[in-house]
């Protein structure tokens, strides 16, 4: 009995020398958790490093494209402002012949002995400037005849007038126009009195004065 022990003693022995021998080493359960969790944590480093590198360069994409905004809105900005500022720029080249026609008669003004000459002279300038200004959408308000209306005429006079009805226009003093469909000048008009209302002025009537 004390020979087989001590064989299987020797057989053990054997074994852990042939391991040792083949570089052979028997690790322990804590051993192999140890490598796993190094492992993982190596994993996760190489993750963070690539999540930063990629995040880096969101951060640099959103940059240039912020910058590139800016330079947008920079420019819209100008844009508009030049818009605004020049914004009557064709108007006033297509008023600038007209000015020309207006030179040319004034230089001549002096020299004519032709006065209908003159006056159609101006008056084909004055149709020209007209004409533009129809084209740019101003025109006149055509008053003379028409009922008083308070959206397009200023009354400055009321006048007496036979076989007119009351608030009706008798005469412009000053044009007025309208640029596409908003009034820009309200024209001043005279209108035909109401003989129903009472003067509106503090004028007495001179049969109803007492001698002093």
């Amino acid at each position: 009995m004390k020979k087989d022990k001590n064989d299987h003693n020797n057989h053990n022995d054997l074994s852990n020398e042939i391991k040792i021998e083949k570089g052979g080493e028997t690790k322990s359960p804590e051993s192999n958790k140890d490598n796993k969790i190094s492992e993982e944590l190596n994993q996760g480093k190489v993750k963070v490093e690539q999540l930063e590198k990629e995040a880096s360069e969101y951060k640099d994409r959103l940059l240039r494209k912020a910058a590139e905004f800016e330079n947008y809105k920079r420019r819209t900005e100008n844009d508009q402002l030049n818009l605004l500022k020049y914004a009557a720029e064709s108007f006033i080249i297509k008023l600038l012949p007209i000015v020309d026609d207006f030179e040319r008669s004034l230089q001549h003004i002096d020299n004519t002995k032709d006065v209908d000459s003159l006056k159609q002279g101006i008056k084909l300038v004055y149709d020209k400037l007209i004409k533009v200004l129809d084209d740019q959408g101003v025109k006149k308000i055509e008053s003379i005849g028409k009922p008083f209306d308070v959206h397009y005429h200023e009354a400055i006079l009321q006048r007496k007038a036979d076989g007119v009805e009351p608030h009706t226009v008798l005469d412009e003093v000053e044009k007025g126009y309208v640029y596409k469909d908003r009034v820009i000048r309200h024209t001043k008009v005279i209108v035909s009195a109401d003989t129903s209302e009472p003067p509106h002025d503090n004028i007495s009537n001179p049969s109803n004065r007492e001698d002093r």
